[in-house]
């Protein structure tokens, strides 16, 4: 099935007409209204009028999430804030939030564009969806449950955490779909073992999960564990929220909702596009928001696009899983370190479980790199000569990945922590 088969099978010369109309509206709107826009193609020499279609994109300024932190709170919005009906903010690590708006036609398109991922992903009206994103200024809760609604499945609203409840809705309700981080689905599948009961048990058959990076390994871990079909969704906050793009039945890139959203990609050291097919970091074009659409928003995602026609009969064009972002990088001793990588050495073994830290330190003008993980229970025993035989395993097999040495720790299982929101896997201690 296909929510909207006009848009989602158009030929390439029907979007790029479509994104080129898109485009040229969106630049002469932002312009007008938005100062630190209009500075921006000042310097760069640039006028609305020079925008002639979606072939002068890459003339247009980048945007950073520097420029919505200077401009905070609503100084990049295109809108007064009596059309502005919601608000989210990204949690953000550090300074502040960055806070996006929308408009009564926003949160239409951002409905209609969840639903394609829902339908991408095979939900149909009568699944049970059960939410368990977190609601509030995050936008993953709220906006899976209006897509959901939008198509006509029935939501429950559950939020994240809450772990024993989710289980028994799951079970009692009959649950047939599952919305939640991935590092959170493998939380679930943990407490479902301890509740002596297993995925044959529940009624799932598909996992829709996002807001954090993960590998085909762990896709296949979470498969396994909760009998489903697990789904990769991409999104985030300041282009939409959920719904941007999202895997089909044939897992192989998430098909972007390109007439909404347009993507690039670039390298992210020279800002230069990259020639097609080439990995490199994923920019983003708003060209149908009116709150706050962003102009080459520098998503820092790393990942390729693919504008082959998919088997599932769609040609919008689809991107790869995203392998890391361009700023959570890690450079240790000059070797480039994505968690990422670690993960995918850490479930190609049977011995450990998929839970992980790594710690960065800076002892004297040496950078080391330390990792915890957990050891799945039935490998964890008191006899300290097996435990270090598989240490040294770990070691060898992480330091034959990356190419830079790690301390490895051994921890029993449930020693670190585990949220309902995005899993903390870095903890960088170094002052740089």
């Amino acid at each position: 099935m296909i929510w909207n088969e006009t848009i989602e099978c158009a030929s390439r010369e029907e979007m790029r007409r479509i994104q080129s109309e898109r485009l040229v509206e969106t630049v002469q709107r932002i312009y007008h209204s938005v100062p630190t826009y209009r500075h921006k193609m000042q310097e760069a020499g640039l006028t609305p009028s020079d925008i002639r279609g979606i072939d002068d994109l890459s003339r247009l300024p980048f945007t950073t999430k520097q420029d919505l932190r200077d401009s905070y709170p609503f100084g990049m919005f295109t809108v007064p804030m009596s059309e502005i009906v919601r608000v989210h903010a990204s949690s953000g690590t550090t300074g502040k939030p960055t806070v996006v708006g929308y408009t009564r036609k926003d949160l239409n398109t951002w409905a209609e564009v969840v639903t394609r991922t829902l339908v991408m992903a095979g939900v149909h009206r009568n699944d049970i969806v059960q939410v368990a994103y977190g609601y509030g200024l995050f936008t993953g809760g709220l906006g899976m449950h209006y897509g959901t609604e939008n198509l006509g499945a029935t939501v429950i609203p559950i939020s994240g955490g809450n772990t024993q409840k989710q289980i028994q809705l799951m079970q009692d309700l009959g649950s047939t779909v599952i919305a939640c981080t991935p590092s959170y689905a493998l939380h679930l599948a943990e407490v479902i073992k301890d509740m002596g009961l297993s995925g044959d048990d529940l009624k799932l058959r598909i996992g829709i999960f996002g807001a954090e990076p993960w590998s085909e390994n762990m896709r296949r871990e979470i498969e396994s564990k909760l009998k489903l079909r697990a789904i990769d969704i991409y999104g985030l906050s300041e282009v939409i929220g959920p719904g941007v793009s999202c895997e089909c039945e044939f897992q192989c890139g998430m098909h972007v909702n390109e007439d909404h959203f347009v993507p690039e990609i670039i390298d992210p050291e020279t800002l230069l596009p990259v020639a097609p097919g080439e990995r490199g970091e994923l920019v983003f074009t708003t060209i149908t928001k009116e709150g706050i659409p962003l102009i080459r928003y520098r998503t820092r995602d790393l990942t390729r696009l693919d504008y082959t026609k998919c088997s599932c009969g769609r040609t919008l064009v689809r991107m790869e899983k995203c392998t890391g972002r361009s700023d959570d990088m890690l450079i240790i001793r000059g070797v480039n370190v994505f968690p990422s990588q670690i993960e995918s050495v850490l479930l190609d073994m049977s011995e450990t479980e998929p839970h992980y830290l790594l710690i960065v330190e800076r002892e004297g003008n040496l950078d080391t790199l330390k990792l915890m993980v957990e050891v799945q229970e039935q490998f964890f025993s008191d006899e300290i000569k097996a435990l270090e035989a598989l240490r040294r395993k770990i070691t060898h097999n992480i330091q034959s990945t990356l190419g830079v040495s790690v301390e490895v720790k051994l921890v029993e299982p449930r020693t670190i922590e585990r949220t309902a929101g995005k899993a903390k896997r870095v903890i960088d201690n170094r002052k740089i």
